[in-house]
């Protein structure tokens, strides 16, 4: 029973959440660095996701 297992629903981890947005592609695969706050950053994105659940918990 590995991670996935647990919690694979809606991604156990912010990361897997970010890793599911980078497949539909919403978000890069890498930080351009070019924009300070570009909305397709993956950095970005985990900051986000990382609020979203703190906030849901």
């Amino acid at each position: 029973m590995g991670r996935r297992d647990m919690g694979a629903g809606k991604g156990a981890t912010p990361a897997d959440r970010v890793k599911k947005l980078m497949k539909k592609g919403k978000v890069k695969k890498k930080c351009c660095r070019s924009k300070s706050a570009c909305k397709k950053c993956p950095v970005l994105a985990l900051k986000r996701v990382k609020a979203e659940m703190k906030k849901a918990a």
